[in-house]
């Protein structure tokens, strides 16, 4: 079935579907649609956005998925934490364990995917967000578009690939998005190669049509794009390169507090954001980050569900969920409370292999 899903609501009444998917011409297009919470993801969406892409993987008709976020203000703010965190803390964690395992298993197959996959992206790309538009082919960025990975600030950490993708971007920014969480404008993202090119947001409705007529992309592109926006992180590249570049996070911090001393506004900035973080997650993320250059997208993903399936059954996911969603006090109480008082070898066992419940794939899709 090609035509748009639809989302049923918990008391059987009919609601605004959560994701269309629906085939135009020789376009498959996907559009993410709950604007009021921000297209954030549930498992209704992923399973609805898997079984298009599996259909459209096998209609010779289609030549090219778009994926976009209904609204003005996000493509996807990322999964619905909300929803995991509840989950949760009813201990209810293989209903958690579900969503990742196949939102996972959906990034790998974006990552995959043998046809063109185009990410239309504006305002907030987060988390999840991630997910569905980097591993695509193109991602095709609005003057809005706000980039970030903010699992650390929340007890998480990166995860929907990004164990693959951000040690592969330039300067070591991966590891400054992992632990500080900061957010790339569209131009640091087209700077950094988060983004293949920039489409003015008014233009995004003639890109599709040129989508739809069956127009090449680089030409649609070509036609549509605009020069990029300037980028206010590209001129700290050497600065990131500099400090993200050591072993540790308490060496990063003290490269930070050194060039914050000399000066830089940037790098105090940087650290005091990166101390406001789970100890716990900075370790994680940093790790993933040293060891992600050399896995494939497989063992990435496969990492990150090993990470996931130890964070959702200890304290600071939810705790940190707590101070910035429920209660927003932005006080979260982490334990450890402090990076010193981390041991290293209780971080390698976030990442050690499961056992039972590794995640696994569709050994139809080929792995890369």
């Amino acid at each position: 079935m090609s035509g748009p899903s639809v989302a049923i609501a918990h008391l059987g009444v009919m609601s605004e579907p959560e994701i269309i998917c629906e085939k135009v011409a020789s376009c498959g297009i996907i559009t993410l649609n709950r604007p009021k919470a921000l297209n954030a993801l549930t498992l209704n969406m992923v399973r609805e956005m898997a079984g298009a892409l599996d259909r459209w993987e096998e209609d010779a008709g289609i030549g090219r998925v778009l994926v976009r976020g209904a609204g003005d203000k996000a493509f996807c703010a990322g999964g619905d934490i909300r929803a995991m965190y509840e989950l949760g803390k009813a201990g209810r964690h293989a209903d958690q364990l579900t969503f990742w395992r196949e939102e996972y298993r959906l990034n790998r197959r974006i990552k995959l995917y043998p046809k063109p996959y185009l990410a239309l992206a504006d305002g907030i790309v987060m988390g999840g967000g991630a997910g569905l538009s980097v591993h695509g082919s193109h991602v095709i960025a609005g003057e809005n578009f706000t980039f970030a990975m903010p699992e650390a600030g929340i007890g998480f950490a990166p995860d929907v690939g990004a164990t693959f993708f951000l040690p592969r971007l330039p300067a070591h920014a991966g590891v400054y998005l992992a632990l500080t969480s900061s957010r790339m404008s569209c131009g640091d993202a087209l700077a950094f190669g988060i983004a293949r090119a920039h489409v003015p947001s008014a233009r995004h409705p003639e890109f599709v049509q040129r989508l739809i007529r069956g127009e090449e992309i680089g030409a649609a592109i070509a036609a549509e794009r605009a020069p990029p926006p300037a980028s206010a992180l590209a001129p700290q590249s050497a600065l990131i390169e500099r400090c993200f570049s050591a072993a540790s996070v308490f060496a990063i911090l003290s490269n930070l507090d050194g060039a914050g001393q000399a000066g830089s506004e940037f790098a105090r900035s940087a650290a005091q954001a990166i101390r406001s973080k789970s100890p716990t997650s900075l370790a994680i993320a940093l790790r993933q980050m040293q060891i992600g250059g050399k896995l494939g997208i497989d063992e990435a993903l496969r990492t990150e569900f090993r990470i996931v399936s130890r964070i959702v059954t200890g304290q600071d996911f939810y705790e940190g969920v707590r101070a910035v969603i429920i209660d927003k006090d932005n006080r979260p109480r982490w334990n450890p409370v402090t990076i010193e008082s981390l041991e290293s070898s209780s971080i390698e066992s976030y990442l050690a292999p499961l056992g039972e419940g590794e995640l696994d794939f569709n050994p139809q899709v080929g792995a890369r």
